[in-house]
């Protein structure tokens, strides 16, 4: 487990590390220049690089053999077996519709390199990308536009060769089919795309917008092969078994609607020796078992049905591992630390829904969430209080606004509110850890909501002028564990008391997907992204834009103060000012309160049968057990001899 303790409750497997990338943004390491081969017409300098980053410095240069935290001589071999809880009901991942295999992206590369389970690139840079179909990218110092000039060895799974027509054609896919906010956000951003020859393509921008991102959003594409959509009709909106033809490392083997699948080494996998895949994809297979509810799910961990499980229970954490495989060290139950920010998980608010548009309401019901007594009473008290959306980093905010920051936010006029200028970033209220239902945060809510024009009726509920009832529905998911069904009810229970009109909708895993993509609820326990650079991406975070129909962005916050704040990061031009600006929206997103925060836990927490292998020093942004650890064939038959294993 990672610091994100409440996890999305379906297939909406966005990490930290999806969140880096999702971004694109600044390198945080030692740097490499990138080199300068000529001007265009205008005089304007050239580029051509083995990688991107905004500021043009790269960690790795242009021979790097493999990335540094990586085994080269990693094994090749084995089985990991990992759980999924709830359904599926299919392999295209792209499609806004439906209940998709979550891991079912792995079968798909881009220009640029990822951590195909996971998103991002490299797992010890920030906004850096290199190269892996691309064999270089060109663009001039002022990114009006990029070219690609792509490899020539690159085959899709089924031994076709990948060329800049499928590249094209992919782009164009999105656009009229794939997931709205992504169109309308990418279809503003990107102008053009020309296939130059099979092996070239370029990507042209608009004029006055922000450079960032760019050329990491085309870079990061996944690609599909244009012939396989022509031959089979299938299309990206629509749910699909049939998984879109790609070329990643691995490929959809056997399955089991409902039941289980099996991620398979990509037999015609063009890169194996390409210095971004050294040491990584290690495993034969990648085998994802699906269980009703949490508690099958841990049985079936207990009884070897799989055998990597990252723990996101207190309570397990806490009580469960005492079986035999435990006690005699055939299991091995680990803290590993972690070195990104926590995503913010908690309560979320649905601006869209009234009276959640109003800040002083949520603020109101913010104060229902009695974090120390769920940290107590349900979490064994393993948890810390979230308190900002970037926790641990530079660019969190803190204190009174100062300096550069106070003078960005003056800067931007009406819209930043004049008490951010002079009081503290919002934190998260104390509670009564002894009382689940704190009587002085509920007289201080009653008294805000009373300013607002709710006030307890006769009959103890609380109604407008009008008499209409604050009636809300809270969207759960039956496959949550228990520890987090408790949390829910015990945030529901409160609200009543205090007179809230408010039930708990449960739905199953795939009504809860569409419910989710839908916005179809009044709150939802679940996670807002983290953040660690200025990249167009925020706009689908937190922009108003696409607030209605982004998926990244559950609580659909449209804030003028927030819109103006992500414009001058995109505007910063070095990673000073960039932090300065991240500061302040992370100021502004905590002041608008469209979450009541609750806990995470600043490590993994992981539990596995001792079977594998991975690198003695890990790097810092990712644990990378599906990318970079391997499978021991020595402790794997030391387990069978002792009947551990079957």
């Amino acid at each position: 487990m990672s610091k994100n303790l409440i996890l999305p409750p379906t297939g909406w497997n966005l990490n930290r590390r999806s969140a880096l990338g999702l971004m694109g943004g600044a390198a945080l390491g030692a740097a490499l220049p990138v080199r300068v081969i000529g001007q265009t017409d205008g005089g304007e300098d050239m580029i051509v690089s083995h990688g991107y980053s905004f500021y043009g410095d790269l960690k790795y240069p242009a021979d790097y053999k493999h990335w540094d935290y990586v085994n080269p001589n990693a094994p090749k071999g084995g089985q990991i077996t990992l759980s999924e809880r709830g359904t599926f009901d299919g392999f295209n991942r792209w499609a806004s519709k439906g209940n998709p295999e979550g891991n079912a992206g792995v079968v798909a590369e881009a220009m640029f390199a990822e951590m195909p389970w996971s998103g991002a690139s490299t797992a010890d840079t920030i906004g850096e990308q290199y190269c892996l179909i691309a064999r270089e990218v060109e663009y001039p110092k002022t990114k009006t536009y990029c070219v690609f000039h792509m490899r020539d060895d690159v085959v899709f799974s089924d031994g076709r060769p990948l060329r800049a027509q499928d590249a094209a054609f992919t782009h164009n896919l999105f656009l009229e089919q794939g997931i709205r906010s992504y169109a309308r956000a990418v279809s503003k951003r990107i102008t053009g795309v020309e296939v130059i020859d099979d092996l070239t393509l370029r990507y042209t921008f608009a004029d006055e917008i922000s450079r960032r991102s760019l050329i990491s959003q085309v870079g990061g594409t996944p690609i599909f092969s244009e012939e396989w959509f022509a031959e089979t009709g299938e299309r990206l909106d629509k749910p699909s078994v049939a998984s879109p033809l790609a070329s990643g490392p691995y490929v959809v083997g056997d399955y089991e609607i409902n039941r289980y699948v099996v991620y398979e080494r990509n037999p015609n996998y063009w890169g194996w020796d390409h210095p971004a895949n050294i040491g990584r994809h290690n495993f034969d297979r990648v085998r994802f078992e699906y269980f009703a509810d949490a508690t099958a799910e841990f049985e079936g961990f207990k009884a070897g049905i799989y055998n990597f499980r990252a723990e996101g229970s207190t309570k397990r954490w806490a009580t469960g591992y005492d079986f035999p495989a435990v006690e005699e060290g055939h299991v091995i139950k680990e803290e590993i630390p972690d070195g990104t920010a926590p995503n913010i998980s908690g309560m979320i608010f649905n601006t869209l829904s009234k009276p959640l548009d109003n800040r002083n309401v949520r603020h109101a019901l913010q104060l229902a969430m009695n974090f120390e007594w769920i940290r107590e009473s349900l979490q064994f008290g393993l948890t810390t209080q979230t308190t900002s959306f970037v926790q641990y980093q530079e660019w969190e905010a803190k204190g009174v606004p100062q300096g550069k920051e106070l003078e960005l936010l003056q800067r931007l006029g009406d819209v930043v509110p004049a008490e951010m200028l002079t009081e503290e970033a919002v934190m998260p209220h104390t509670s009564n850890p002894a009382n689940a239902n704190d009587r002085r945060n509920k007289r201080r809510a009653l008294r805000i909501l009373e300013a607002e024009g709710w006030v307890v009726n006769d009959e103890g509920k609380l109604a407008d002028a009008d008499g209409n009832l604050m009636s809300l529905t809270m969207l759960s998911i039956s496959s949550f564990d228990d520890t987090r069904l408790a949390m829910i009810d015990r945030y529901v229970n409160t609200l009543q008391d205090w007179g809230v009109d408010i039930t708990i909708d449960k739905v199953d895993s795939a009504q809860g997907q569409q419910r989710f993509l839908d916005k179809d609820y009044d709150m939802i326990n679940t996670r807002i992204l983290t953040f660690a650079s200025a990249g167009t991406g925020l706009r689908q975070l937190f922009g108003s834009e696409t607030a209605e129909v982004s998926s990244y962005n559950p609580s659909a916050l449209r804030s003028p103060m927030v819109d103006a704040i992500i414009d001058a990061a995109l505007a910063t031009t070095t990673r000073e000012d960039e932090i300065v600006a991240l500061k302040a929206l992370d100021r502004a997103l905590r002041y608008e309160r469209v979450i009541a925060p609750g806990g995470h836990v600043p490590a993994y927490w992981v539990a596995y049968y001792d079977t594998f292998g991975r690198p003695e020093t890990l790097p810092p942004f990712a644990l990378g057990v599906l990318d970079f650890w391997w499978f021991d064939e020595a402790k794997y038959e030391a387990l069978k001899e002792q009947g551990v294993l079957k």
